[in-house]
């Protein structure tokens, strides 16, 4: 009895020793995690606060000096107002096949003219040595007579198809481009055209939007495509209209380089005081001072030498390098940071995520 009790004192002893180590191992592991949280607290001041509705960050110059924090110093600059609009790269085949199917008839026409003088000058002659004594016969005469009439009626049929497809090209394709394709020789502009040195794009622009005039340029950039715009210019009203815009349509003509028929294309027009726009005053906000957040664009300006506020800026006015905006709370003179504005939101999401765990 005395063995058993001195096993089962053993093995409690055991049980405790080992539940104390156990309790020693994990009890370390909280408390290390534990002082490294405080020693980050102390180390991580409270850098984001809110003021005004604004939040507004506070780093160091020494912080702003190892984070690579710069800014830039805005200045005001006038802005031209642009109207957005689309359209497309049409083809012209059906314009092509217009002007050959007019030019043989203006050619079938010419024949026919030309046999018409033939055939009444025989028909005259025919005619006078008729009535002199008989000199010819009557079966001859009108002979001669009927391939007059004839004549006469191939050169009706001709012009009128020529006049038939010059009323198409006007109806399909408007005044300006059917009288170019009626000339031959082609035009240089024309030739541009036919020889694909050049595009013709179909514009549609709002229905208030006042009528371009010649020597009128837009700026036009394939729908989807990171490229520089292209320059296009004003040809003429479009009878053409596209279906799935409302809106007055407007030929204009471009380098075909980079475009091609069936593309679709994003179009940037400057408005003028004819269009009850003038140029603006405000300042060009660049894309590198911008982040993300929310959905929105965000910017950070300097307000002292360590303050950093989060402000909101708009994009509906896009410019070279950036956006155009005029708001009372960024104006020229203001600094905004252009490199660091990421690593000031992440601060803020750092104060976010203490606040709720804190919560």
């Amino acid at each position: 009895m005395n063995r058993k009790t001195s096993a089962i004192i053993a093995i409690q002893a055991f049980l405790i020793i080992v539940l104390f180590w156990i309790l020693v191992f994990y009890g370390k592991d909280e408390y290390d995690s534990f002082n490294q949280a405080q020693e980050e607290e102390v180390a991580s001041p409270n850098r984001v606060a809110q003021a005004n509705g604004a939040t507004v960050v506070t780093l160091s110059q020494e912080a702003q000096s190892q984070s690579d924090i710069k800014t830039v110093k805005l200045s005001t600059s006038d802005h031209q107002a642009t109207l957005s609009a689309l359209g497309n790269v049409i083809s012209i085949d059906n314009l092509i096949e217009l002007r050959t199917r007019y030019l043989n008839a203006k050619a079938n026409a010419s024949i026919a003219r030309a046999s018409l003088t033939n055939s009444q000058q025989d028909f005259q002659r025919m005619q006078a040595l008729n009535k002199d004594d008989k000199n010819v016969s009557d079966h001859a005469m009108l002979v001669a007579q009927a391939a007059f009439k004839a004549d006469q009626a191939k050169v009706q049929a001709a012009e009128t198809e020529a006049n038939n497809l010059r009323d198409t090209m006007r109806q399909a394709w408007g005044e300006k481009l059917a009288d170019e394709a009626s000339k031959e020789p082609a035009s240089a502009s024309l030739q541009a055209l036919l020889q694909h040195h050049e595009v013709l794009v179909l514009i549609t622009l709002p229905v208030d939007h006042g009528t371009p005039k010649a020597g009128d340029t837009i700026s036009i950039t394939p729908t989807g495509a990171n490229t520089k715009s292209i320059s296009a210019s004003f040809v003429a009203p479009a009878p053409q209209t596209d279906t799935t815009i409302q809106g007055r349509t407007y030929y204009y003509r471009a380098s075909s380089d980079t475009l091609r028929a069936g593309m679709r294309v994003n179009v940037e027009i400057k408005e003028t005081a004819n269009n009850h726009n003038n140029n603006a005053k405000g300042i060009v906000v660049p894309s590198s001072a911008v982040v993300w957040y929310g959905g929105k664009a965000w910017v950070y300006k300097k307000n002292s030498q360590d303050q950093f506020v989060r402000l909101p800026i708009s994009t509906e006015s896009p410019t070279n390098g950036g956006w155009f905006n005029q708001s009372k709370q960024i104006n020229g003179g203001d600094e905004l940071v252009t490199n660091g504005a990421q690593l000031l939101l992440s601060e803020e999401f750092k104060y976010q995520i203490k606040n709720e765990n804190q919560d």
